[in-house]
């Protein structure tokens, strides 16, 4: 079901739209509705963390990168040394 919407935008910005849906072969309203559309997509695909997930986080230690790399040096260090 189509319904009418009113917006207040500049005139610039309308012109522009205006040329931009005419270069890409569709309306302006088309264009609008598409861009909503995609951000409501992109609402619906955040991920959902479960409430176990929130508790759990921060129970393993974070090590950072430099911390990591020195792990693993001494690893392969005992490894083949």
């Amino acid at each position: 079901m189509n319904t009418k919407l009113t917006l207040n935008l500049d005139k610039d910005i309308i012109e522009s739209a205006k040329d931009y849906a005419k270069n890409n072969h569709t309306s302006l309203s088309k264009l609008i509705e598409n861009y909503l559309n995609s951000l409501i997509i992109k609402e619906d695909k955040k991920v959902k963390i479960s409430p176990l997930v929130n508790i759990l986080t921060g129970i393993i230690p974070y090590e950072s990168e430099e911390d990591y790399k020195i792990n693993y040096s001494e690893y392969l260090s005992k490894k083949y040394l």
